[in-house]
């Protein structure tokens, strides 16, 4: 019973909810608004909070051994090539715009908080232990998949040979100066460098008002949604599959990593979970910012609406299944 206790109250959380409300007050065409600029400063403030309290959590980890350093490793590589799987299958199987394909790819390619923090309830409701470094890999797996989505949105592969070096190095060039980009990696920096002491000089700035403007965050979203209703025409079959078997496949790559690292059951559960999930906070945010031609009434409800409950629901149990079967 605890466990549907918490599956209940994960899908009746404020962040869905107000995602909701969001969605019902814009197609009531209420009045209702949050000024664009408004809008804009959410995002920025959740890039910069999450940025920098992922950058804390690395200097906080203490000292580094292979197993840690490896899981930090391949979340990295997981956030950058995650999304070119992604688009692969889009591009196969729906008939999406490129910069709106990009943006769906990218968000599976990071990660969801909400989502990892109920897998470790899952986890302290059988009393399993997992290693405390786990929490360090979310900060590793938020900006790769960012800059892998604009890669994609901005590149043309057939330009991108040995032949064209220039063109390939002015797309760098260009995505590692987009804003979104710069704040993201700037601020996990500087957490990194300031380490616990810069938070407790920054809590009441990025981690006291967090929750709250979240919730003005996906309300806003939420209104966006329902502005560009017309959009959700293309949101068919394929696309709703597509919000199952990504984190499907995303999960075996994840527990096929555990096993080569050699994690225990907790920990290689728990980086799984994280490959499965898909982000719906700091990808949305900076899709926005950075990629305004993509449909945000079809790249956030795939993660926030799709792949969130069903992650909730059936993939934490089933990625603890596989877990228990194939980690020590």
């Amino acid at each position: 019973m605890e466990l549907v206790g918490l599956i209940q109250q994960n899908l009746l959380s404020p962040h869905l909810l107000f995602f909701v409300l969001g969605i019902v007050a814009g197609l009531l065409k209420s009045d209702l608004v949050i000024p664009e600029q408004l809008g804009k400063f959410f995002a920025i403030y959740l890039m910069l909070a999450i940025g920098f309290q992922g950058g804390v959590t690395i200097a906080e980890a203490g000292q580094f051994d292979r197993k840690m350093i490896a899981t930090l490793v391949s979340g990295l590589l997981v956030g950058l090539l995650q999304p070119f799987l992604g688009y692969f299958l889009l591009q196969k199987t729906t008939q999406l715009d490129k910069p709106t394909a990009a943006a769906v790819a990218a968000h599976y390619g990071s990660i969801s908080m909400v989502t990892f923090v109920s897998a470790i309830n899952f986890l302290r409701i059988k009393s399993i232990p997992y290693a405390g470094y786990i929490v360090a890999v979310i900060a590793l797996m938020e900006a790769p998949a960012v800059l892998s989505g604009l890669f994609i949105a901005h590149s043309d592969a057939p330009k991108l040979t040995a032949r064209r070096p220039q063109a390939a190095a002015q797309l760098l060039r260009y995505i590692a100066t987009n804003g979104s980009v710069l704040l993201l990696i700037g601020a996990f920096f500087i957490g990194w460098i300031t380490g616990p002491k810069g938070m407790q000089k920054m809590e009441g700035g990025l981690s006291a008002p967090f929750q709250g403007i979240l919730l003005f965050f996906l309300l806003d979203m939420g209104l966006t949604v329902a502005k560009h209703a017309a959009d959700v025409k293309g949101f068919r079959i394929n696309l709703l599959l597509f919000g199952i078997y990504m984190p499907l496949i995303n999960a075996v790559v994840g527990i096929g990593l555990s096993m080569l690292i050699g994690l225990d059951k907790g920990t290689g559960f728990l980086f799984t979970v994280l490959v499965a999930s898909a982000s719906y906070i700091v990808v949305t945010a900076a899709m926005r910012t950075a990629l305004p031609q993509a449909k945000v009434a079809i790249y956030l409800p795939m993660s926030l609406a799709v792949t969130f409950p069903f992650n909730i629901t059936v993939g934490i149990p089933l990625y603890f299944m596989l877990a228990e079967r194939y980690l020590l």
